[in-house]
């Protein structure tokens, strides 16, 4: 029939192992247990030796490479550690080292004068070497059928882990010695190729993120600046559209929805003298300095306080989250870490704040947009909402007076709007205050200018997926 079968010495027991064969081989080649095959498995010391800095190499996981040891940046320790941890064997020229986890699988040959001990993780392999070549049995263990397998075997809730035992009885595709020396050779031949491929392609690939982070970056800037789309005169203008909200936010205020203040208004204009001035009540102050750029004629200066209610969240402390937010679902509370630098928010991570607990929390209506203003990340984790949340006070929520939203969105993420954000930054965490961030400037369009603007950038970077 074809089939493969195990014969156990001992007991005489024959068994069919057709389903632990992964592949057929030479009829030269025999398969084989890797225990068969070595004269020593050992397992580690399960402890965790202290790095002294000097000494003998302690090889742990970070150490074992593709094949060699990697020595470089070792742990040492001293002669005793040495000696207590090598009890059981002290590894030689030509034995392996494996790691079982962290990550599991990979294999390094121990070199003439290397001479080390086990850290945590990892399993001395001493092959019969007149039958099988250490260089042979790592390459083996490395290919990716093997590799496939032992993590298919591995147990392990969290970290892919290789039991000793299964280990053992691993199947190895055994060649004659001499065509083991081929393999090897062919093997050695081509690796300086494919390190030296490997080192073009990942250079190829950051620069490819690199070239597409510029482009995109580069769209926004001309976009914000009115170079993406021709201006079109029956579009109207962005004063046209600064009425609009003015309108909007006096209706608002009548509502109660919004506290007076609101209605300050601040008109940024060129004077005779071809400077930009901005004129709050009666009064008017020169902020030509302010200006990063020019813009179209249809096209003005704002504040980004004047076309969009913004307000930052409130923290939530873990205790409340145990004591109060169980399993009522509500709205998403939304911190830091639940925005990345992707521009997404995660809501699935937030934890759900129950309806009678939501008064105590401040609310981002879905379409506004979460910016992260405190820490590492202020300026860089910028998101649209697709549904209300509540949000964290490291958050600031911009959410626009009329229908502007999404151009405001690429605005925030534009190189001149981070090169704003950026000036205003105090502190030693790197923050900026809620009042500095309503008091940065925003080129404005006519809304249909922007939704052909939003329409070219959103087409544009689809392209460059």
């Amino acid at each position: 029939m074809n089939s493969y079968y195990e014969k156990f010495i001992a007991t005489g027991e024959v068994k069919c192992i057709d389903e632990e064969i992964p592949f057929e081989i030479p009829v030269t080649w025999e398969w084989v247990r890797l225990t068969y095959i070595t004269y020593l498995i050992e397992d580690c010391p399960h402890s965790t030796a202290k790095d002294e800095g000097k000494g003998y190499p302690l090889v742990r996981t970070p150490n074992i490479g593709f094949g060699r040891l990697s020595l470089n940046c070792v742990h040492r320790v001293s002669e005793t550690v040495y000696n207590q941890r090598n009890v059981r064997a002290v590894p030689q020229t030509n034995d392996l080292i494996f790691a079982r986890e962290a990550p599991a699988g990979n294999i390094a040959v121990i070199q003439e004068g290397e001479k080390v001990c086990l850290g945590q993780r990892t399993v001395l392999i001493r092959p019969f070497t007149q039958y099988i070549l250490s260089d042979y049995l790592a390459y083996y263990i490395l290919a990716p059928s093997s590799q496939q397998n032992l993590v298919d075997k591995s147990s392990g809730t969290t970290v892919p882990h290789v039991n000793l035992s299964d280990f053992r009885r691993y199947l190895i595709a055994l060649p004659p010695i001499k065509e083991q020396h081929n393999i090897i050779d062919k093997i050695s031949m081509v690796l300086p190729w494919i390190e030296k491929y490997g080192v073009f392609s990942n250079e190829l690939q950051n620069l490819n993120i690199g070239i597409n982070d510029l482009l995109k970056k580069s769209i926004l800037q001309e976009a914000i600046q009115g170079k993406f789309v021709p201006q079109i005169t029956k579009e109207g203008t962005a004063q046209e559209l600064l009425e609009q909200i003015r309108q909007e936010k006096q209706k608002l205020v009548r509502e109660g929805k919004l506290k007076k203040s609101v209605l300050t208004d601040s008109v940024i204009f060129k004077g005779d003298d071809n400077k930009y001035y901005e004129q709050i009540g009666k009064m008017s102050y020169c902020i030509d300095e302010e200006i990063p750029f020019e813009i179209p004629q249809s096209w003005m200066w704002t504040r980004l306080s004047y076309i969009a209610n913004i307000y930052t969240g409130n923290s939530i402390s873990e205790n409340e989250k145990r004591l109060k937010f169980t399993d009522v679902v509500g709205r998403y509370y939304i911190g830091t870490k639940d925005v990345d630098f992707n521009n997404n928010v995660v809501y699935d991570n937030g934890v759900a704040i129950p309806k009678q607990y939501e008064q105590d929390f401040r609310i981002a209506p879905n379409n506004s947009i979460l910016m992260c203003i405190e820490g590492g990340s202020a300026g860089r984790k910028i998101a649209v909402l697709n549904q209300d949340v509540c949000f964290g006070n490291k958050l600031c929520c911009f959410s626009p007076f009329v229908a502007i939203g999404k151009f405001m969105y690429y605005y925030l993420l534009s190189p001149s709007f981070f090169e704003l954000f950026n000036q205003n930054k105090t502190g030693i965490i790197g923050g900026v205050s809620i009042a500095k961030v309503k008091e940065i400037l925003i080129p404005l369009p006519p809304v249909k200018e922007q939704q052909r603007i939003v329409a070219q950038i959103e087409k544009l970077f689809e392209q460059l997926k």
